[in-house]
């Protein structure tokens, strides 16, 4: 039963995570917690860790199973952001009636993305300049109504069925990585791109079977091997790398930035600190395209950790290499409904 947080002392890690870390390494069962430079606080277990366990606790996946981050080439004539951020399609309208949230992005932190390359650091098919979309979603209901039918009986105890659970998780999985396919296909139509299948597609919150053992990872990426985007925030750069964790760290790396202010927060600080315009359009020019003036407080870059600071951690402990940086040029969290009227009178983008 132990526990390792892979931040240096420069990295600013709440108690309160820490302590979640060592609650969760108490329970029955539980081997080892691995805390990424990420860390934070959660509902009950920590976001940013990988928790090997010999048993199956569906609580430390959460209720967004599959939740993840798809990365797809992106060819676009000409690329004019103030022409194309009204054009994106409104992403909380389903494309299929039959499954109502099929084609849907959701809320919180997920985002649907067109990026430039800025800087290559080692070798790569893509090159500065290019394009690519960056799709953060997830299962939306489907992975809820699996956790609460566990909850509902069991609450935060282990599954008394793992198999059935493994099976459900993994159908939540494959349909997450549907959706992400079908939010791009959807981004891509509107804007008038040609998109590729994704060079990336991996998932933060799941549970695999590794080595006779349960293998949890709660807004963590897997590192074995594989390359993963970890997300910035909607006015920083994101990193692409090659991940290469062990063991000791549930061989996972960060999904992200990680959140230093709750939500809350986030909206009292933001208020003082921010205007709406100021939100919309970034230090790094891009333009965020979100029509709940909450979410984009919630959601501002200074509610999150420097992302320089969690991929240096990351190098720093031998968990991975960066590979490509990508800049912001239009992200998307909700539709802005009057933007998107003046720009379907506009025509399709040349």
């Amino acid at each position: 039963m132990s526990v390792t947080v892979f931040a240096g002392e420069s990295s600013w890690i709440e108690s309160a995570a820490v302590a979640q870390c060592h609650q969760v390494a108490a329970l029955d069962g539980m081997i080892h917690v691995a805390g990424m430079p990420d860390l934070h606080p959660g509902k009950g277990a920590p976001i940013g860790a990988a928790m090997t366990s010999r048993v199956l606790y569906p609580f430390l996946v959460g209720s967004d199973i599959g939740c993840g981050i798809a990365v797809f080439p992106f060819r676009l004539k000409k690329v004019v952001p103030e022409r194309l951020a009204p054009r994106f399609p409104d992403l909380d309208e389903p494309v299929d009636l039959t499954d109502e949230s099929l084609g849907t992005l959701g809320r919180g932190n997920h985002f649907v993305e067109l990026a430039k390359v800025d800087a290559v650091l080692a070798e790569t098919d893509l090159a500065v300049g290019d394009h690519v979309l960056l799709v953060h979603s997830g299962s939306r209901g489907l992975g809820e109504r699996i956790l609460r039918a566990h909850t509902e009986t069991h609450g935060a105890g282990p599954a008394a069925d793992p198999a059935g659970y493994l099976e459900a998780h993994d159908s939540a999985v494959r349909w997450a990585s549907r959706n992400r396919r079908t939010l791009a296909a959807r981004v891509a139509e509107a804007l008038g791109a040609e998109v590729s299948e994704p060079i990336i597609d991996v998932c933060h919150n799941s549970v695999e079977v590794r080595d006779g053992l349960y293998l949890h990872r709660k807004g963590a990426a897997p590192g074995d091997g594989r390359q993963v985007l970890i997300a910035g925030t909607r006015g920083t750069r994101s990193y692409l790398v090659a991940a290469h964790a062990g063991a000791d760290a549930g061989y996972s790396v960060a999904h992200g930035a990680g959140r230093k202010m709750s939500r809350a927060d986030a909206l009292r600080r933001g208020k003082a600190k921010h205007t709406i315009e100021e939100l919309r359009r970034t230090p790094v020019g891009s333009h965020v395209v979100c029509g709940d003036r909450q979410l984009l407080f919630e959601e501002a870059p200074t509610a999150y950790k420097r992302i320089e600071q969690v991929i240096g951690d990351l190098v720093s402990f031998g968990l991975a290499t960066p590979v490509l940086t990508t800049v912001p040029v239009i992200t998307y969290k909700t539709a802005d409904k009057h933007a998107s009227h003046r720009g379907s009178r506009a025509g399709r983008p040349r």
